[in-house]
């Protein structure tokens, strides 16, 4: 099953709690700032997620969302 890893860029307010409670270091402060002022937070190695969703559930912002993706197979 694949999964996709969401995040909005101007609901984030750059607290860090995500980029602490990542267990593989995959999340990041940005360097520029969203709409609202802020530095939000940005898959810095997408590659090495491992979709545990400790950051969607950290987030309290709810900015963070991990979905499942959809298989299609042929019957």
């Amino acid at each position: 099953m694949a999964y996709t890893h969401i995040i909005d860029k101007d609901r984030c307010k750059g607290c860090g709690l995500c980029v602490a409670i990542c267990p593989k270091n995959v999340l990041e402060l940005s360097r520029e700032v969203n709409t609202k002022g802020y530095f939000p937070v940005f898959q810095a190695r997408p590659q090495d997620c491992v979709y545990c969703a400790m950051c969607c559930v950290m987030c309290p912002d709810v900015a963070i969302e991990i979905t499942e993706n959809a298989e299609h197979s042929a019957a």
